[in-house]
């Protein structure tokens, strides 16, 4: 018996050692599986941060690279320079905004230099000397009524002067070859000129001939051998030596078709002509042209020296000018998300209209990435921090303007790949590289009707390899990135939900639904990005921050009414704490690593607009992206001040200040504003309350007019930004407001199809209406002065051109009587100088805007295409050659020169940007 107790009791203790012991060793196993999970987040940690000190280290030594680069260049060519009088030094000392801002603009390196350094290749240096063109046909003295077909040349930016970025990569598609026009010789600066063709209609040039000469050395001049009564093409060519011929031949992105995406902005490509036919009038000495079938007839002038021995049949030869972009302002924010970012080399990276600007704050220089053909919706940094990717929409030609991917080198602005070309429909709204790998792949929004994901391996071939595609959402998307460590997953957010995407290997892609529970379900996922162990965190639209656990779809965390409205950015810092960025209260919050408020926070200034996009700077600076087209930098403890500031509406007021490096803007988001070219920013902003339709300065820069859209114009004092009076014209719109060189009257020209005449009073801010101009059957478009201030001219929306007498407000119906009236200005598209503006096949609405240069030597057009031409004034030959330049991705509205001809300001309609071109 007492065996069988101690039997029993002896079972029960190993029974009980065992069940201790198995407890023991569970727990050990998870405290080591715990252990272990620690240290492999912390290994996973220590790896990124090497990576970013690598990816640093490489980044330094690029802008290093680069920066040695231009000094070279800065030893073998000579920089125009730009000087203002001692008075303006000690005004703008005295008002400017920021102290530090007045610097020129960093000069900067072209692709082709950057190659051939590499390389070591050494090519011969080229002039900078204007296209020279000598017909060696002879022309016949008209001695009777000659008809010609109405033609305008477009020569494109022959060197990179005209921007700092290389010409755009062509399309990969075929080209159709039918030109006979002889080929032109012209000197350049820039190899790469000799790669990009631009095709601004149906007609397509040789590719062939342009493929052999820019792959062979082009020896003597070849003048023009052809007949000028049919539309001709003209190739431009450089002369090379041969050891930049052959890098050309081998270089993975020479010219392989013609049909090139980027017509906007593709420098020195191909001269077309018109077919619209203009007619000479020997009898009277006139012009005959015409625009959608009406007949406009021009008055050859008699004594001017450009005009004696007037030939319609010659050639207009291109500006001994040209343009280089010399700075962008605006930006942005109001429907873009994540497209702010601080490269390691101190520049940032952002976009407005069809630009990426790379901005260094510090240094107040940038450069510009110019390959892009409509509107850019979207950009990401590779991991390597060099290469970039940005995504644009769809434009109306499709032709010209396909929605695409360009991935490009943001040290040397080289097209690395386009992506997409016929694959995307709308437009790319996100864009993303994966991290885990070293960026080899791309995954991609498309915002069409489908909203359809689709992953690229961008570096197959120049157009990359699409994996899969398959649709992604009902509702909006609006981001999509790659997780930072899970190779082959993908997360989506936007209207009514987030997506988390695996990549099989088989190249397909499987979506699990977050889930929410029972938790409200936002409208909008607005935001997201990722903690230091790979968790995902969102904001939404009701103000709530959400963790979602590594790894799963479920909600780990949920922060309630972190902000009052949404939560329109998160940030993740590199001490592993955030930033949240509210859109309604506009505050800017940090959290800890558990997502909870450290306390700490600041806020945007309303007017600056509702946080957009917040990206870390240097050290503990922010850089704040609003959606009011601002850009702010600063911290939480010292506040935020702007570094870029914009317009958020359409763009049309332009003035130029008549003796000072300033000029004012207006647009329909009712601010005006004034900008100072020297220091690249805004002197003051106001709210006037009306929408802006024009701007004027008087002669003396005393008072500034502005025209609304509600038939009102009013009168600001410049300095004080005070309203001096206001006056009332009908219920249209003004559409121009023009003042007399003398500055005592005063046009202005309304939709009503009426220009009212005042005359300035004893008051210098009160002007008295003296009559109305009654005669146009349209609305007033353009006006323009006689030197005198005696006779004035106007164009109307229905192509007429009308003289009057301004203080009897009277038509002078014998226009030939003023074929010889200086003009002190020349904004009338519809001109004997502007006869050669006009492109073929124009219908009277291309062109927006037409100026000339203080010296009289150069004219300037915007377009309804987004490009500005620059022609040599006066263009009144039909076959006027010009070079064109693109930046903007909608119409242009406006441009003028500066007071001493040193700039061109120019202004986009939707897009909302201002390009300041510096001519050279």
């Amino acid at each position: 018996m007492v065996d069988k107790s101690v039997n029993n009791f002896t079972n029960e203790v190993d029974d009980d050692t065992m069940s201790s012991v198995y407890n023991a060793w569970h727990e050990m196993l998870e405290s080591e599986s715990s252990s272990m999970a620690e240290r492999l987040y912390d290994l996973e940690r220590q790896v990124l941060e090497q990576q970013e000190e690598i990816l640093s280290l490489k980044s330094t030594l690029a802008e290093v690279l680069r920066r040695l680069n231009i000094l070279d260049c800065n030893s073998s060519r000579v920089s125009s320079s730009t000087s203002s009088s001692s008075s303006y030094e000690t005004t703008i000392k005295n008002n400017r905004i920021r102290s530090s801002q007045i610097t020129t603009t960093a000069p900067a390196t072209t692709l082709d230099d950057w190659r051939l350094r590499r390389s070591g290749s050494n090519t011969n240096s080229t002039t900078n000397s204007p296209s020279r063109f000598q017909a060696n046909t002879k022309v016949t003295n008209l001695n009777r009524r000659s008809l010609h077909h109405q033609s305008n040349g477009s020569l494109h930016s022959a060197d990179s002067q005209s921007s700092t970025s290389p010409a755009a990569s062509p399309l990969p598609r075929p080209a159709t070859v039918h030109s006979t026009a002889a080929p032109l010789q012209l000197s350049n600066n820039n190899i790469n000129n000799m790669n990009n063709i631009n095709n601004n209609n149906n007609h397509q040039s040789s590719t062939t001939n342009l493929m052999s000469q820019s792959g062979s050395s082009m020896g003597s001049p070849t003048g023009l051998a052809k007949r000028w009564n049919s539309t001709g093409d003209f190739v431009v060519t450089s002369p090379t030596n041969s050891s930049s011929s052959a890098l050309l031949q081998n270089s993975r992105y020479t010219t392989k078709s013609l049909l090139n995406l980027q017509t906007k902005n593709s420098p020195n490509s191909l001269l077309k002509h018109g077919s619209s036919t203009a007619q000479y009038e020997e009898d009277n000495q006139s012009v005959r042209m015409y625009l959608r079938g009406r007949p406009v007839v021009l008055y050859v002038p008699e004594k001017r020296a450009d005009s004696v021995n007037y030939d319609i049949t010659k050639v207009q030869p291109a500006p001994s000018k040209k343009l280089k972009l010399d700075w962008v302002y605006g930006y942005r924010g109001k429907d873009c998300r994540s497209n702010l970012y601080q490269l390691p080399t101190g520049e940032i990276v952002y976009f407005v209209a069809a630009t990426v600007v790379l901005c260094n704050i510090d240094e107040q220089s940038q450069r510009h990435y110019l390959g892009h053909t409509d509107d850019i919706k979207s950009l990401a940094i590779h991991p390597n921090k060099l290469l970039i990717a940005t995504g644009q929409c769809a434009g109306q030609d499709r032709r010209t303007a396909s929605p695409h991917i360009r991935i490009w080198n943001s040290v040397s602005l080289a097209t690395m790949a386009i992506i997409g070309v016929g694959d995307f429909q709308s437009s790319v709204t996100c864009v993303s590289f994966s991290q885990a790998d070293n960026g080899t792949l791309l995954v991609a929004i498309d915002d069409s009707s489908e909203k359809t994901i689709s992953v690229w391996e961008w570096q197959k071939g120049e157009t990359g390899k699409k994996i899969t595609e398959t649709k992604c959402s009902v509702d909006t998307v609006v981001g999509a990135e790659f997780h930072p460590l899970d190779r082959n997953q993908i997360i989506t957010i936007g209207k009514n939900h987030i997506a988390f995407w695996t990549l099989d290997q088989n190249g397909a892609l499987y979506k699990k639904m977050g889930i929410f529970d029972s938790r409200e379900k936002p409208k909008y996922v607005t935001c997201l990005t990722f903690t230091a162990f790979g968790d995902v965190v969102t904001g939404d639209s009701n103000g709530n921050i959400i963790l979602w656990g590594r790894g799963t779809n479920a909600i780990g965390k949920f922060v309630k009414k972190v902000h009052e409205g949404s939560v329109f950015s998160l940030c993740a810092l590199r001490n592993g704490k955030l930033i949240s960025g509210g859109g309604k209260d506009g505050r800017l919050v940090l959290l800890g690593e558990d997502l909870t408020p450290a306390g700490v926070e600041n806020y945007v200034e309303p007017h600056f607009g509702a946080v957009r996009v917040v990206t870390q700077g240097k050290g503990m600076q922010l850089l704040v992206g609003t959606t009011k087209n601002c850009i702010l930098a600063g911290d939480l403890d010292m506040g935020f001040t702007p570094v870029v500031m914009g317009h958020t509406d359409e763009l049309w007021g332009l003035a130029i200040h008549p003796n000072m490096p300033q000029f004012i803007t207006g647009g329909r988001d009712r601010l005006l504003q004034m900008w100072d070219t020297l220091s690249h920013s805004v002197v003051w902003s106001k709210d006037i309350g009306e929408q802006i339709q024009c701007v004027e300065f008087l002669p003396d820069g005393e008072l500034v007019l502005v025209g609304t859209l509600t038939g009102k114009w009013l009168v600001f004092d410049p300095m004080s930004r005070e309203l001096l009076s206001q006056y009332t014209d009908g219920q249209e719109p003004i559409q121009i407001i023009k003042a007399s060189p003398n500055g005592t009257l005063v046009a202005v020209g309304s939709r009503d199809n009426t220009i009212y005449i005042y005359q300035r009073t004893g008051v210098p801010h009160k002007f008295n209406r003296i009559g109305k101009c009654n005669g146009h059957s349209s609305f007033i478009l353009f006006l323009d002065w006689s030197l005198d201030g005696e006779v004035l001219r106007s164009n109307s929306g229905d192509y007429e051109i009308l003289f009057w007498n301004p203080n009897l407000c009277r038509q002078i119906t014998n226009s030939s009587s003023l074929r010889d009236t200086e003009w002190a200005s020349n904004s009338c598209a519809i001109s004997f100088e502007t006869i050669g503006i006009w492109p073929e096949g124009a219908d009277g609405t291309d062109i927006n805007v037409v100026n000339r240069n203080f010296d009289k030597s150069l004219m300037a057009t915007g377009d309804d295409f987004g490009k500005v031409k620059l022609f040599t004034y006066p263009a009144s030959k039909p076959k006027s050659l010009s070079y064109t330049y693109g930046g903007h991705s909608s119409h242009v509205t406006n441009l003028s020169f500066l007071h001493d001809d040193t700039r061109l300001i120019s202004t986009g309609g939707a897009d909302t940007a201002v390009l300041q071109w510096a001519i050279i």
